[in-house]
């Protein structure tokens, strides 16, 4: 089914998309230039037959993808398990750890945090002293796998419903990291977060205030006064 799934996605392939891969989100993972329509049509096409299948193979099945190194096939990894809700029960924090094991890019980062990690951490299939480790690691993926991690807690549109306790645990964590990719994170923690607890985010802003980026500040506030990200 792997070699199904490459020759599927070869036969789609931007060879523009994919030259622009350096500017977009580099990544040391072989990109073949797939667009998102294109990736899911294929996804609704391999289900077919992926959907009979058990959650346990479904799990291996998507760590066999990952270990392809192609950056497309980390993505389906983590829209196949999306999809089997039994397969996503079953993800303890080695699962996770082993479908991210190529991370070096935003895009692989936020599909494994919102996809799997935010949720295996709601669900308390993972603990926030895990999601804490994380922050720990040198490597600037994880940290902000740990960051983004925290929206699924809070994001509707994936099943959250609002935590506060555990978002602003993780924030509190990076709010002097200056890494580019972990003040967006944090931005977007924040963000979400004010839209089911905007006390919450308002006392974090004023308590943290002359500690945070001001890409952060800007970004938060403006989304706390409008509702939006930009005003």
């Amino acid at each position: 089914m792997i070699t199904t799934i490459i020759s599927d996605l070869e036969t789609v392939a931007d060879p523009v998309r994919q030259k622009a891969v350096n500017t977009m989100f580099p990544t040391s993972m072989k990109y073949l230039g797939v667009r998102n329509p294109e990736m899911k049509k294929l996804i609704k096409k391999w289900w077919i037959e992926i959907k009979e299948w058990s959650p346990e193979k479904l799990l291996e099945f998507s760590k066999e993808l990952v270990e392809t190194r192609i950056l497309e096939c980390n993505m389906v990894a983590c829209e196949l398990l999306w999809k089997n809700k039994n397969a996503l029960r079953l993800i303890r924090l080695k699962d996770i750890e082993d479908l991210g094991q190529n991370i070096d890019n935003w895009v692989s980062v936020d599909m494994l945090s919102i996809m799997i990690s935010g949720q295996a951490w709601r669900e308390n299939q993972i603990t926030s002293e895990d999601v804490l480790n994380w922050l720990k690691s040198e490597n600037r993926w994880w940290r902000r796998t740990a960051v983004v991690s925290t929206v699924p807690l809070n994001l509707r549109s994936r099943g959250g419903t609002g935590d506060a306790k555990r978002t602003l645990l993780i924030c509190e964590k990076v709010v002097a990291d200056r890494d580019d990719m972990i003040v967006k994170a944090l931005s977007w923690a924040l963000r979400e977060l004010s839209k089911s607890d905007k006390p919450a985010v308002k006392a974090f802003m004023k308590k943290y205030d002359s500690q945070l980026a001001n890409k952060v500040k800007r970004e938060v506030y403006t989304k706390l006064k409008t509702g939006r990200k930009n005003g």
